[in-house]
């Protein structure tokens, strides 16, 4: 009877295992990211004055706001950024220096007569920082013309093809995939374009220079005495900055960067500017006109006039706000967890910051946490620090950025659970079951094989027992 009850238990202990523990489930949800940037058609209210714009913060790179951003158009002089950069990393690789003299020659004077010039002579000795001066602040083409023959060791249109070569593989190394380069002045060349974004791009670039930085800021400088011509004084064409050209435009904020004017091109600028808080933004805007008020004779110079717009539109709506971080209200969570005698369930905490522009009028009473945390309780161990879901962020339906949610603290496993775990499964393959339960199957038929013939030997034993007993005979 004993051995029946130790079957009935076995029975019993692998029904038990047999019920798994789920599995860890984590809801495999994804949402758009709308947001910003504020994005205006031709004949939207909002609609710049020019053919294509973007405003982008420059501490973050979220864009704010565009208009064709993604559109070719054609750079003109904004393209000495990309002449600037390329000529800074020759800087860099040690092809060149600051002080390398660059002997002006024929070909780099060759111009048309409307393309702005710093009236260089030629076999006139500068160097590669006056030249790059030269390039940045009255926007000289023939100084640019210069640069790309110190760069490339050629002259002429040999040398400003390969330099533009050197150009477009900059910019495929900055990802502008909008833009084409041939030449290192701007002056209009059909197959010579780029898009409102990839300025964007290259001059966030150029402003982690520092000379960069401090040239485009320049509003007057001055080229000492060459072996040509007594000094000369140039002023910036960056009427955010000086007044030497208008009178109108000059924004406390600016610090640089880019003017570009040509008939095909129209008005161009890429800006940046900072505020007292120490934010940056950066605006370009391309295809502007310059107004005449026939009534007043007073002259919209657009591409500043627009600019200042949308730099002030940013500046004053938008503040870089902190959404979501691990110090915030009500971010903890308990999640259940298994196989521990210790405890049985485990903090899960925010890993990070959630941080966007956003509208001054941001309340963060609105924002809506969404938790994406395992199903079902957790198995030890867990350590700390492990990723054991995740929490959203979203204001007025947009998702603004998802937060790992990790083990706050370590969860040790209990051997005996786990053994028992483990025992549980082993039972659960089929084989080792259909083996246990066959095996169960083989010892009580052998039970009863053997109850069987001890049955049989015992009453054989009886009838033989009861012969002998009967027997009354002896000798006489």
């Amino acid at each position: 009877m004993k051995k029946y009850n130790f079957f009935s238990v076995l029975l019993a202990l692998v029904l038990l295992f047999s019920l798994s523990a789920p599995a860890l489930a984590m809801a495999p949800e994804s949402h758009d990211h709308p947001g910003f940037p504020l994005v205006v058609k031709e004949g939207d209210e909002d609609a710049p004055k020019a053919t294509a714009a973007i405003v982008v913060d420059g501490d973050t790179g979220e864009v704010l706001f565009e208009y064709n951003a993604h559109e070719r158009r054609y750079p003109a002089s904004v393209t000495k950024i990309m002449t600037s950069l390329v000529i800074l990393d020759a800087i860099d690789a040690g092809k060149l220096s600051l002080d390398t003299q660059v002997t002006v020659s024929q070909e780099a004077r060759d111009l048309a007569y409307d393309a702005s010039k710093a009236d260089l002579q030629v076999g006139e000795i500068l160097t590669v920082e006056q030249l790059l001066y030269l390039d940045l602040v009255p926007s000289a083409c023939d100084a640019c013309n210069a640069l790309a023959e110190a760069v490339t060791g050629l002259t002429g249109t040999d040398a400003y093809a390969a330099f533009a070569d050197l150009m477009n593989a900059k910019a495929e190394a900055l990802g502008m995939t909008g833009s084409h380069f041939t030449n290192p002045h701007g002056l209009h060349e059909a197959d010579h374009y780029s898009t409102a974004y990839d300025i964007y791009l290259m001059a966030r670039e150029a402003m982690n220079n520092e000379l960069f930085r401090r040239i485009v800021k320049t509003t007057t400088y001055t080229v000492p005495e060459t072996n040509m011509r007594p000094a000369q004084t140039y002023h910036t064409t960056n009427s955010l900055l000086d007044n030497w050209y208008t009178l109108d435009y000059k924004y406390s904020k600016a610090i640089g960067i880019k003017t570009g004017s040509t008939e095909e091109g129209g008005r161009c600028l890429a800006s940046a500017a900072i505020d007292e808080k120490g934010r940056t933004f950066y605006c370009v805007i391309l295809g502007c006109d310059w107004v005449t008020d026939p009534n007043t004779g007073e002259q919209d110079r657009q591409n500043f006039s627009e600019t200042i717009r949308l730099l002030e539109w940013a500046f004053g709506n938008f503040r870089h706000t902190t959404l979501l971080d691990e110090n915030a209200d009500d971010i903890l969570r308990e999640i259940p967890v298994t196989m521990s005698e210790d405890t049985d369930h485990v903090i899960a905490e925010p890993v990070g910051t959630i941080e966007a522009d956003m509208p001054v009028d941001y309340d963060p009473k609105q924002a809506e946490l969404v938790f994406h945390l395992p199903e079902e309780p957790l198995e030890a161990p867990v350590t700390k620090g492990q990723k054991v879901g995740s929490v959203e962020l979203f204001y007025q339906g947009v998702s603004y950025g998802t937060l790992e949610m990790v083990a706050a603290d370590d969860v040790a496993r209990s051997e005996m659970l786990s053994r028992l775990t483990t025992l549980q499964s082993y039972w659960e393959q089929w084989w080792v079951k259909a083996a246990l339960f066959g095996g169960i199957g083989l010892i009580l038929l052998l039970i009863i094989v053997i109850c069987v013939a001890r049955s049989k030997r015992k009453r054989r034993y009886s009838y033989s027992s009861r012969g002998r007993s009967s027997y009354r005979g002896g000798r006489r």
